[in-house]
């Protein structure tokens, strides 16, 4: 749960998390053909395939996969699927979610960032990594450079992790759409009064 943070700061690196095997797939043939270094960072369990054979696949860009209008959740790998059932709940009261499949943490999808970010004006990232160094930061970082909203994080907070079934572990550490909810809300209720 560190991968991320180390493969981040390597100059050059690219860093990829699929969402699943379809798109897995696309990012090894992508990797193959990429003119520097890639970390493609793989699962071990089965995950819900959310994508088609005929999406669009580029390293550094994303694909806004929900529109709204009240939050963007940005989120990689099998946070992904979270995010999408956390919209859904969120939809039932009245909350608009955009969800943004941020598969390639660096180099980070900037533009499709901002533009969600000054659509919505609040936003969550969710990821199976730790809070610290990973795709949370990276959206941070960019939104504090070029345009700051609030944001939210739902990831492992600060602690060692332990073997077991993955959705055992997701639950433990808070990687839920149960925890994405009221991120979004929070986010949400840190916007500036107009």
């Amino acid at each position: 749960m560190e991968d991320i943070a180390g493969m981040r700061v390597l100059p050059g690196m690219a860093v990829i998390v699929p969402v699943d095997a379809i798109e897995a797939k696309k990012a090894a043939i992508a990797a193959a053909a990429y003119p520097g270094p890639v970390y493609l960072r793989l699962g071990r369990g089965p995950v819900p395939v959310l994508t088609q054979e005929s999406d669009s696949f580029r390293i550094g860009k994303g694909n806004l996969m929900r529109k709204g209008k009240d939050v963007t959740i940005v989120a990689c790998g099998i946070m992904v699927n979270e995010a999408l059932e956390a919209a859904n709940t969120l939809s039932q009261e009245g909350i608009e979610a955009s969800v943004i499949n941020m598969h390639t943490v660096k180099p980070l999808d900037e533009a499709l960032l901002l533009e969600e970010a000054r659509r919505t004006g609040a936003v969550v990232t969710a990821e199976e990594h730790q809070i610290n160094g990973g795709l949370g930061g990276a959206v941070a970082e960019c939104l504090v450079r070029s345009y700051p909203v609030p944001v939210e994080m739902v990831a492992v907070n600060d602690t060692f992790g332990e073997s077991g079934g993955e959705r055992e572990l997701q639950e433990k550490y808070g990687l839920t759409a149960k925890e994405i909810v009221p991120a979004a809300r929070k986010a949400i209720s840190r916007k500036p009064k107009r």
